[in-house]
């Protein structure tokens, strides 16, 4: 049978700070479909490896491939277009905004009106509009938000604020979705709820990239785990394989296996 190609592949991720090393020769690649999580304890160099992916920096060597292409060197905006969607941990939210005007925001990447349009009220802006509205609509219901549609967005909880950012990063209508810490100060059964989201989105085909510190997190939803250690890769499987790598339980998980 013939391997389906990877939708994400980093190969010879690399990125220096000066002298200092943030990522050295890192590959990765994410499955159509899969949830990728990427792991390791405080300064292994995930934020670093997420924000190349993303576009907010450039790698100093190696590349990055979508959907068969190289993106390393499009800008946040272009790689958006192409159907990636970022949820920061500290994504803001929007206060004097609705729930669904939070969310319209993440249609920036299918947005083709123009700023002159909206300013004159064209028509092929109000039709955008009602399109990014729909767009949005659908958006929350996958994030089992409707019910706080029409709330302010700064008066949710935190956990509806985690998932109006997923909804929000949805609303583009991405095909790989990255996910920067996203249990990162939730409660357990706001972790519970999350993580049922995130089970959700991959019953539905979305490819995600989770970078989190939850171990228990990463085991509920992890196809397959990454695990660095200062700037570098140090084990790679699946979760129940990772968790038995000494080099792992020295860097990260500690105690026996």
């Amino acid at each position: 049978m013939t391997a389906v190609p990877a939708l994400l592949t980093v190969t010879g991720a690399t990125r220096r700070f000066g002298g200092v090393h943030a990522l050295r020769d890192v590959d990765l690649d994410v499955a159509p479909g899969e949830t990728h999580a990427v792991i390791g304890p405080n300064g292994a160099g995930k934020s670093t490896l997420f924000k190349l992916i993303g576009g907010q920096l450039v790698a100093t060597a190696g590349t990055i491939g979508y959907d068969g292409q190289r993106i390393d060197r499009l800008a946040p905006h272009r790689r958006a277009r192409r159907g990636i969607a970022i949820a920061f941990q500290d994504s803001p939210v929007f206060g004097g905004m609705t729930v669904t005007e939070n969310v319209m925001v993440g249609a920036h990447a299918v947005t083709r009106a123009g700023p002159v349009a909206a300013v004159l009220g064209l028509p092929r802006h109000r039709r955008e509009e009602a399109e990014i509205r729909e767009l949005a609509a659908r958006a929350l219901d996958r994030a089992g938000l409707t019910a706080w549609a029409d709330r302010p967005a700064d008066a949710l909880p935190l956990g509806q604020q985690r998932a109006l950012q997923v909804a929000r990063a949805l609303c583009g209508g991405p095909r790989l979705l990255l996910l920067d810490e996203p249990a990162s100060g939730l409660r357990g059964p706001e972790r519970s709820a999350l993580a049922g989201l995130i089970e959700q989105l991959r019953g539905e085909g979305l490819s995600i990239l989770l970078v989190e510190h939850d171990v228990a997190f990463v085991a509920r939803l992890a196809d397959r785990v990454t695990v660095l250690d200062l700037g570098r890769v140090i084990a790679r499987g699946t979760f129940a394989e990772i968790r038995t790598d000494p080099a792992v339980i020295t860097a990260y998980l500690g105690g026996p296996p």
